[in-house]
């Protein structure tokens, strides 16, 4: 399916939810998509049940992340509040095999592809060895560098190539990063190249403080096509609509066709990052609008609707929860951090007089905190 546009360029356009593909409207009513619908014939209430428990657990995650950056416990966290469908539909599509580079934002990925409580909090407290292994999940260690794991995904696509199997690789990037060169640039190598990777473009309407009207005035599905790229914009908070999305991309890919690009259309409901104050450049009427699209409440109405969504279930996702945000709430407070002069050990294999110097400096620096503490005691 390829994204064309022949209409005017105005702001309504990159941020139009009437025109993207969905399966599920936030009513929660089941609709017909000629083009989505094939490919989740399989999903069942039993399988739509485990996409919503997925959603839930990755909303507490996110939940117990924010909490712990308010208590100190972390440096800085970046919700994904809103964004549970797009995460979760699309990481649910790729084969365990495959392999997906995140994005700092993308928990939802890494949780979908098999991390553990610690893998989600300790490299936001700057711990030593904190993030997974990436061959363990088959999941590079998320990105803050904005859209350079695009580069890095076509890299290991066309080492897929070289190698002769089918595995594809997956890129994930925001909004604001469809406007950096790196990302541009991965989609000439792939569409050159024909490189089995897809792209996964998550409009949450804002890169930091920019809305995305201000750098994209048509729907940013429609530039992949330019690069030869085939796309396909989809309802960012329908996680029926993004599993079937991504299954025709990677379908594409793994048959050797090619690139994909997807834009899902969703929101990120809180701030940028921890560090970010959104009620500085957002309306609370544009927030609320999105609260009646939440990707959870959907699939809820359309489970009760049929009959699916027992009260046990819910129990038993609820209680699930509970446990995952004991489990990352533990991890993050069970941490021993080291010393911060040991940041200068294992630097070089031999002494080094300069390191000698910084760590004298660096020493100093640090007994000059101790003793401004011991003044304030006295």
């Amino acid at each position: 399916m390829t994204m064309t546009h022949t209409l005017t360029p105005t702001a309504d356009l990159a941020t139009d939810t009437d025109d993207v593909a969905r399966l599920v409207t936030p009513d929660g009513e089941r609709i017909a998509d000629a083009e989505l619908d094939r490919w989740v014939a399989d999903v069942d209430a039993a399988a739509l049940r485990a996409l919503y428990r997925d959603m839930v657990l990755l909303r507490r995650i996110d939940t117990e992340g924010v909490a712990l950056q308010r208590q100190g416990q972390l440096a800085l966290w970046p919700p994904c509040q809103g964004q549970e469908a797009t995460q979760i539909g699309t990481a649910r599509a790729l084969r365990a095999d495959d392999f997906a580079f995140p994005s700092y934002r993308e928990t939802g990925v890494v949780y979908a592809r098999g991390g553990k409580p610690a893998d989600y909090v300790l490299a936001w407290r700057g711990e030593e060895h904190s993030t997974y292994n990436p061959f363990d999940i088959n999941t590079a260690t998320p990105q803050i560098i904005i859209g350079a794991q695009s580069l890095h995904a076509v890299g290991y696509a066309m080492g897929i190539q070289r190698d002769g199997t089918d595995q594809v690789a997956a890129a994930y990037f925001g909004d604001g990063a469809s406007s950096q060169g790196d990302v541009n640039e991965a989609m000439v190598f792939a569409s050159s190249y024909g490189a089995p990777v897809v792209f996964v473009c998550s409009n949450n309407q804002w890169a930091i403080s920019e809305p995305v009207s201000v750098q994209a005035k048509f729907p940013i599905a429609g530039r992949a096509p330019g690069f030869g790229i085939p796309s396909m914009r989809v309802d960012g908070n329908d996680v029926l609509a993004c599993l079937a999305a991504m299954r025709w991309a990677v379908d594409n890919a793994r048959k050797g066709n090619g690139p994909a690009f997807i834009e899902a259309v969703t929101y990120r409901m809180g701030p940028h990052t921890t560090s970010d104050d959104p009620t500085r450049y957002r309306e609370k009427d544009e927030v609320e609008r999105w609260k009646g699209r939440d990707p959870l409440a959907r699939v809820e109405a359309l489970l009760r609707a049929q009959g699916e969504f027992p009260d046990d279930f819910a129990a038993s996702v609820a209680a699930d929860a509970d446990a995952l945000a004991a489990e990352v709430r533990a991890a993050a407070q069970g941490a021993v951090t080291r010393a911060p002069i040991t940041v200068l050990d294992n630097v070089y294999a031999e002494p080094h007089s300069g390191l000698d110097e910084q760590r004298a400096w660096f020493g100093a620096y640090l007994d000059g905190f101790v003793a401004d503490t011991e003044e304030a005691a006295r």
